[in-house]
């Protein structure tokens, strides 16, 4: 007998949740975007991650969409919430509106559905809840996804953590290891506020790493040393180890900077000194690439993409926007190549915050005398010369 399990909120944790979960069970799949169901019910995926895409297409999914919370609630043994996070930067604390949004309506649509909160939360969101909105069947549960690669990470878990240690929550932990393409992964229920710490540490400690990588670039170009025999010796010390080093503009996309933010604002009463570091390092950092920029004395710089990473679709805070925005400031021409914009993300003239857009990559390449991208594209071989670019490894 399939679980019928609901999926509230369809960006790259809700979908690729529902396609994992879509090989054994009934699932239903909610959005208030009408244009992303229809896109979905055709078979295609809203989001660019190629495993999600290629199960959509091909995969034998007990899968259906809809923009109806009834439809979707009915019946549902868990539901879960995927919905955004956002940070609000004046709260200082992510905006859990929408999260609060489906706790009400399955409450009232489906009060004896167990629901488990994906979407990323302040430390003590679930047990403020509970006792806010007696709530009993809510728990938390957090991803560790890459966008871009996110049924895959769900496929190949590193790890599961679940909030709370009861029987619900262990029939959660085994649907997502049934779903997933290996046996042997490891498990951890926990208190609900301890998963929420682990989600916002997971995350921090990596933009720690990247702060700590982006620094000792930096370091190594004023100084006219290699970055790569530095990065290289360091690595080999089996603690440090050679991964998640390559420089890069800083950390960016969706979750690293709302993460460290959030967790930051947790630390109000609580001394703390790197927390606070992490953040003043990603801005030092992309001052620093602006201002090598610069040196170069540019007339018109292209910004060779503005996606976050390789594989991915996502512009969300992305670092080289930061660069961006400093060398305009200054007063120097700024020219964007990214074919993925669409007519919505542009202003009334067609332009991306005031920079022409090209989809020609060689009409492009002709008007930019520096070329700046974060991380180095074959497409790109022909103009190295003009190239500024801090990747040394070819990598995220």
């Amino acid at each position: 007998m399939t679980t019928k399990i609901a999926v509230a909120g369809l960006g790259y944790v809700g979908l690729s949740m529902a396609c994992l979960l879509a090989r054994h069970n009934e699932v239903v799949g909610l959005d208030l975007d009408e244009a992303r169901i229809e896109l979905l019910r055709s078979g295609e995926s809203p989001i660019h991650d190629e495993d999600i895409s290629r199960f959509l297409a091909e995969e034998d999914l007990t899968l259906t969409f809809t923009t109806d919370p009834a439809q979707a609630y009915a019946g549902a043994e868990f539901v879960i919430i995927a919905t955004p996070t956002n940070y609000d930067e004046v709260t200082n604390y992510f905006n859990t509106a929408s999260v609060e949004a489906v706790i009400a309506d399955v409450m009232r649509l489906a009060p004896d559905a167990t629901m488990v909160i994906k979407s990323t939360i302040p430390v003590g969101f679930v047990d403020d809840v509970r006792s806010r909105l007696g709530c009993d069947n809510l728990i938390f549960s957090p991803e560790f996804l890459r966008e871009g690669r996110a049924l895959h990470d769900n496929l190949h878990p590193s790890r599961i953590v679940v909030g709370e240690d009861s029987s619900r929550a262990r029939r959660f932990a085994e649907l997502l290891v049934k779903g997933a393409d290996v046996d042997d992964v490891p498990l951890l229920f926990t208190e609900p506020t301890e998963a929420e710490a682990i989600k916002l540490f997971a995350n921090t400690y990596l933009a720690m790493r990247v702060a700590f990588f982006n620094e000792l670039d930096s370091f190594a170009l004023s100084r006219g040393l290699s970055s790569r025999q530095i990065i290289d010796g360091v690595g080999l010390d089996p603690r440090i180890g050679s991964h998640y080093n390559n420089p890069s503009f800083g950390y960016g996309g969706y979750c690293l900077p709302k993460d460290t933010r959030q967790l930051l604002a947790n630390y109000s009463e609580v001394p703390q000194n790197l927390i606070n570091a992490i953040i003043d390092s990603n801005t030092t950092r992309k001052d620093f690439v602006a201002f090598d920029i610069l040196d170069r004395q540019p007339k018109v710089v292209g910004i060779h993409r503005l996606l976050m990473k390789a594989g991915s679709d996502n512009f969300r805070e992305s670092s080289v926007q930061g660069i961006m925005k400093r060398i305009k400031s200054k007063g120097v021409k700024v020219v964007v190549f990214e074919p993925e914009l669409d007519e919505d993300q542009l202003d009334e003239d067609g332009k991306f915050y005031g920079s022409k857009v090209y989809k020609n990559l060689d009409k492009f390449k002709a008007k930019a005398d520096v070329i700046v991208a974060n991380r180095m594209a074959p497409e790109l071989d022909d103009v190295r010369d003009k190239v500024y670019t801090r990747d040394l490894f070819g990598s995220d």
